[in-house]
């Protein structure tokens, strides 16, 4: 095997940290996919100034679009995105262009960056089919237990699940390093061997995948072509600014429209069709439906008055027990070459730490070295403010004399369940295409470190196994793997030395997000088991932001099944009673 040399080693301590923000970005073919004739997409620049529907639903995300679709068939339904159309843009398509969308920082990019103020480096979507658009498309369903939690009726979820994934969920090709992988976590004992299933089971599984068999990906915006063309109406680049409640002289105030603007910024109303049954539903993520409850005056009402909202309803709750699920990765260079993989194998251990990976023959992502770039990359190793055109020919010319070995290789990274950690979320401006100021409070509680650390041995022992014995150089060490990782500036907050003897320390000092936050609106606090908003009449809310804790090892299929299973349970509502 050759050695490694010392250029490479220090190459890959400078460039590393490029690749972890994506966190695996690949350089792929051009494809990108045709849009479904949409008869009912327009942009919201066509819309009328006012009118009516059975329902609005605020979010085109993974849990707005088979909500729509599903109470488009016996109802009229606005559904509102603030962003574009998926469709046509191949950095979302591609497999291979994994990465670009979350490093595009434009204001027309499908993501949307945020700095949680633990100092953590993270995304939102503005895309109609939300964060399924973005992720690295890994498909599973929740714990039975948290299905049971949930209060969900089982029979419905197994057939809303399939009907999504109908849709959108695939078996993935597996090739060398995710072999590798999957047969070192069985070798170090993260049994059983579960084969291909969607379930989560503990041991050692290949989950599901979004990402077709030509490695196209698909959305939770397909979910659309189940719709009644002729009951939905869905609006692009539609910013919702507030909802509308009815307050004088009722009981409880009741929402009956919303605001919002174009991309030209004309302002438009949407209100309901008189009826009993009819709804506004928020489906805009976890940081997006806690603060547009705050926008329109339902949240804590010392800092709704700080920012000069009127206060319609006190409720002290909304943006709070927010969490994200910290992850911790080790990059591990390759002597030979790897496929393109995105998450595809997962050990769930019963120490409640979930272990995947993903691999890339090229993580600089191409001529232009990607997320690498000195001139765009997410975590470049020239900061923004210093990126003057000597600088960059100076940094472009250092990458071009590295060797191709420093941008082969992979992650094994292991992602925190749960987590029991918990923040909270404030407005920072009354502009709803702001982001709010998030706190997730990574590692407050011991749980949550003692797991990392547990995930991380489990790691370190795949990295020795036998079965990955090929994807590793026996000249790099755990230590050095550690601290080549730990010296690369994938997050804001203040770095140790020599983390390789303190995993606890390792945890927090490279913590990052896998997107799967949570929080802010949670059943029980701000919605009651039917997801309506305590306090307040006609308003829902269906999204991520409802749940206490992340269901199974990715949340996107429990998320478009929570879609299409309320979708159900409104519809039974509105005709049976």
């Amino acid at each position: 095997m050759r050695i490694i040399s010392k250029m490479l080693v220090c190459g890959l301590w400078r460039l590393i940290s490029a690749a972890l923000a994506g966190i695996f970005f690949f350089n792929g073919f051009c494809f990108s996919q045709r849009a479904p004739s949409y008869s009912f997409m327009h942009q919201a620049t066509s819309a009328p100034a006012l009118s009516y529907f059975d329902y609005i639903i605020i979010g085109g995300g993974t849990a707005g679009c088979p909500l729509a679709a599903t109470l488009s068939q016996n109802a009229t339904v606005l559904l509102l995105e603030r962003g574009g159309s998926p469709y046509g843009n191949p950095n979302i398509t591609n497999l291979g262009a994994f990465g670009r969308s979350l490093s595009d920082l434009s204001p027309s990019s499908p993501s949307q960056r945020f700095i949680s103020e633990d100092g953590v480096i993270n995304a939102r979507a503005r895309v109609l089919g939300g964060g399924s658009c973005l992720n690295a498309g890994f498909y599973t369903r929740a714990e039975h237990r948290f299905v049971n939690d949930a209060g969900w009726d089982g029979r419905i979820v197994n057939e809303s699940y399939r009907w999504v994934e109908k849709k959108v969920a695939f078996e993935p090709p597996m090739k060398q390093w995710q072999s590798a992988v999957r047969d070192g976590l069985l070798e170090v004992g993260v049994h059983p061997n579960n084969g291909f299933t969607y379930d989560h089971l503990p041991g050692t599984k290949v989950g599901g995948t979004i990402f077709d068999g030509d490695d196209h990906r698909h959305t939770a915006a397909d979910l659309l072509q189940y719709a009644n063309p002729g009951g939905l109406t869905v609006l692009l680049h539609a910013s919702v600014h507030k909802i509308l409640f009815k307050v004088k002289g009722k009981k409880r105030p009741i929402a009956h429209g919303v605001v919002f603007r174009d991309a030209s910024g004309k302002r438009h109303r949407a209100y309901l069709k008189k009826g009993s049954k009819n709804e506004i539903i928020l489906s805009a993520g976890a940081l997006g439906s806690p603060q547009m409850l705050m926008l329109s005056g339902v949240g804590p009402s010392d800092h709704l008055k700080a920012h000069n909202i009127t206060v319609v309803l006190d409720q002290p709750l909304v943006g709070q027990g927010m969490s994200d699920n910290p992850m911790n990765a080790i990059f591990i260079p390759s002597p030979n070459p790897v496929e393109v993989s995105l998450i595809q194998v997962v050990g769930i251990t019963y120490f409640g730490s979930y272990i995947e990976a993903a691999s890339g023959e090229n993580f600089a992502g191409g001529a232009d070295y990607g997320m690498f770039s000195p001139k765009i990359g997410q975590l470049s190793t020239v900061p923004p403010k210093q990126r003057t055109p000597e600088a960059l020919a100076k940094a472009i010319e250092a990458m071009e004399a590295l060797e191709p070995a420093v941008f082969r290789g992979g992650f094994i990274l292991e992602k925190v369940m749960g987590p029991t950690s918990r923040g909270h979320l404030e407005l920072r401006t009354k502009n709803p295409n702001d982001n709010p100021s998030v706190t997730f409070n990574y590692f407050k509680e011991p749980e949550d470190l003692q797991r990392c650390v547990n995930g991380l041995k489990i790691i370190e022992n795949v990295i020795e196994s036998k079965a990955f014995s090929q994807f590793r150089y026996d000249y790099l060490s755990l230590p050095v793997l550690l601290n080549m990782t730990a010296n690369a500036p994938i997050n804001l907050l203040p770095k140790h030395a020599n983390l390789s003897t303190s995993l606890e320390q390792y945890c927090k000092d490279t913590v990052m997000t896998i997107w799967h936050y949570h929080g802010g609106c949670q059943v029980g606090r701000v919605v009651d088991r039917d997801y309506r908003v305590l306090g307040v009449e006609a308003l829902r809310v269906i999204d991520g932001s409802t749940f206490k804790h992340s269901p199974g090892t990715n949340p996107q299929a429990t998320v478009m099944m929570l879609g299409r299973y309320m979708g159900l349970r409104i519809l039974r509502e509105r005709f049976q009673g």
